[in-house]
């Protein structure tokens, strides 16, 4: 053909282009196969650092901090001081002419910012936040005084010095703060029967993360949570004698802080697969009785953890129990609650809860790495630290098992995979909701499942019909959001519930358990202890799990889009059931998903015939020829309610007319 020809002949399909596939789908339903179907760019770029295939690069590189801190707790006046040396080594390529720091009680302050957020007024109860008493940078043996510059929830050290790539120092922090009360959230101090219970997180200054993408990553802390450098800790905490202090981590000098009889059962709770008393309830001293004077340390190491936290308690009830982990290793299950959550209704069996949830987490996924799991109950219920939990007091029952499920299941997502919670929250939140499900599936045969995670349209059925009222909601966010941008309306469905719903739809529906086991198991041993952006993720699961997932990644996470699946004609071919039947299917919205079309005859055999997410390519109808199998019932899209499909009114049609 000659060139004068081909022209000719691209006009004249150009010029008929009104009557092809894409014209004719967008004019019939809006659905529109070049957007969904688009080359996709991920958002953080690939390279030495970031490799291809999702894993970290050979140029990767990340800081480390290691922590130093002696604290003293003061139940009187509600306060926390400490004296804290960060050992902070500079990996990256550049030479860094500042630190910054995390300076997270400064939410508490009366003019914080997060205090601004929601449109509403500052928060009620306030603190002074950290007072700091004096900063000191050390390097090469010698300490100097700065003036740091606190901005809000920030604190910014000038070096004297540049810290050259590989270069270490060692950063000095006095410090204090009154710890809050009830409205602490996160972390607080409340009573029990037993007496106060002082839940402390966020309770030392942390090292900013200076990262290959932005280097010092500064978001303030607006209550959404953290993004943390790994190193190993080593703490110490002083308390009134007769309290009982639990931590992140393996506590150090157990015969300096415990009694013969709580370090002989301690050892039997080591070796056993049931749950023993390590103090009884019998043991609590009552509650009138004044606190100690003397005073005992407790200290606690932990190793390659990005954080660390603890509770202390005179009113603590402790039990625990062998965790049985991969490769013959054993870490320790245990549990502090005051004695009014005595029971086996209640905290009785939350040990049981906590080493059943490490063992199938690890079995499943990534061997639990350290060598205890900690479930307290106290006044900051719901949430999560590094080996450690805060629950709630009178938690029981089914509710118990599902946040101590999911609180420790934090412990993989992000204390293991460190992501960043500030504008990731869905990676942590909504990764650690997925493997939920499949935890409350296993335990005792799935006493407490299933587990369903969204309260955002109770009573619509199914999960896939939970989420269909979620995405045809105009004002709903999509997943990749920054967290911080996600009002509190969409916070759990989005962030939590349509992240993980979309999980199960890629291993249940689209690539299959065994790829996606595969892929997700890799990914999480990539990343364990590292920082991934979600490209990382993105770009794992399509190398390991083997499949083109643009049009996924496109439609479920970084937009809004709908699944609207319809079955639009059911005709006997000729007139005649004898010859079969021709199912027209149609694609409505701009979601695309694997479905399932079922086909029902009149003698009750059905026919299943998958409908993959290439019929959509080029198209937004297609014709189904079912095989004869005798008069046809009924045809089905979408059978099971697995998808999210916004109307399910037009998912299944009689045949046209009456058989012969």
């Amino acid at each position: 053909m000659s060139l004068r020809a081909f022209v000719v002949l691209a006009v004249a399909v150009a010029l008929s282009a009104p009557l092809g596939a894409h014209a004719q789908t967008a004019a019939a339903g809006g659905y529109d196969p070049l957007k969904t179907f688009a080359p996709l760019t991920l958002p953080q770029p690939a390279g030495l650092i970031r490799g291809p295939a999702g894993a970290p690069g050979p140029a990767y590189w990340q800081n480390r901090a290691d922590y130093r801190i002696d604290a003293r707790l003061d139940p009187a006046a509600k306060r926390l001081f400490a004296d804290e040396t960060i050992t902070y080594t500079n990996n990256s390529p550049d030479s860094l002419d500042l630190l910054w720091v995390q300076l997270d009680q400064n939410i508490y302050r009366p003019d914080s910012r997060a205090g601004a957020m929601g449109g509403g007024s500052r928060q009620r109860a306030s603190t002074e936040g950290f007072v700091i008493e004096a900063v000191e940078v050390e390097a090469g043996g010698k300490r100097l005084a700065l003036e740091p510059l606190i901005s809000d929830t920030r604190l910014r050290v000038l070096l004297p010095q540049p810290l050259a790539h590989g270069g270490q120092l060692k950063l000095h922090i006095r410090y204090h703060f009154t710890i809050p009360g009830l409205f602490g959230g996160r972390m607080a101090w409340g009573p029990s029967t037993g007496g106060d219970i002082y839940d402390l997180a966020q309770w030392y200054p942390r090292m900013q993360v200076y990262d290959d993408l932005r280097g010092w990553d500064t978001l303030p802390y607006l209550a959404n949570e953290f993004y943390l450098e790994y190193g190993d800790f080593d703490y110490a905490v002083t308390v009134p004698a007769d309290m009982i202090v639990a931590g992140s981590g393996d506590l150090a000098n157990p015969q300096e802080v415990l009694t013969p009889a709580q370090l002989a059962r301690l050892a039997q709770a080591r070796t056993s697969d049931r749950t023993v008393m390590i103090r009884t309830p019998q043991e609590v001293p009552p509650a009138a009785q004044p606190l100690a004077t003397a005073t005992r340390t407790w200290r606690f190491h932990m190793d390659h953890t990005r954080d660390v936290a603890f509770s202390a308690s005179r009113a603590f009830v402790w039990d625990a129990a062998r965790i049985n982990l991969p490769g013959g290793r054993s870490a320790l299950a245990q549990s502090v609650y005051p004695p009014e959550s005595v029971g086996d209704a209640a905290w009785g069996r939350s040990t049981e809860y906590l080493k059943d949830a490490v063992e199938h987490f690890s079995a499943r996924w990534f061997a639990y790495p350290w060598p205890n799991a900690v479930n307290v109950a106290g006044p900051a219920s719901g949430m999560e630290y590094p080996g450690l939990l805060f629950d709630g007091i009178g938690d029981k029952g089914k509710v118990l098992f599902w946040i101590t499920a999911h609180e420790i299941g934090h412990s993989w997502f992000p204390m293991i995979v460190g992501s960043d919670e500030r504008r990731d929250a869905w990676i942590d939140e909504g990764f650690n909701t997925f493997i939920d499900v499949y935890e409350s599936d296993d335990f005792a045969k799935g006493l407490y499942g299933p587990k369903r995670d969204s309260e955002y349209a109770p009573g619509a059925g199914t999960p896939g019909d939970q989420i269909a009222a979620l995405l045809a909601d105009p004002a709903a966010p999509p997943i990749v959001s920054r967290a911080d941008t996600v009002r509190e309306k969409y916070r759990h469905p989005v962030t939590y519930f349509k992240t993980a719903y979309g999980l199960v739809l890629l291993r249940e529906d689209i690539l299959g358990p065994e790829r996606f086991d595969h892929a997700f198991r890799k990914f999480i041993a990539d990343w364990a202890f590292r920082h991934p952006k979600p490209s990382d993720f993105f770009r794992a699961m399509e190398s390991e799990g083997g499949e083109d997932l643009a049009w996924f990644w496109r439609g479920y996470f970084l937009n809004t889009w709908t699944n609207d699946m319809a079955v639009t004609a059911v005709k006997y071919t000729d007139g005649d059931p004898t010859h079969g039947a021709e199912v027209t299917v149609a694609n409505l919205g701009q979601l695309v998903l694997p479905a399932t079309l079922r086909v029902t005859f009149t003698s009750g055999k059905a026919l299943d015939i998958r409908v993959p997410v290439e019929t959509w390519m080029q198209t937004g109808s297609h014709v189904f020829a079912i095989p004869p199998g005798g008069p046809v019932a009924e045809a089905v899209v979408d059978p099971d309610h697995r998808l999210p499909d916004r109307d399910r009114a037009n998912n299944s049609l009689k045949p046209q007319g009456a058989p012969p």
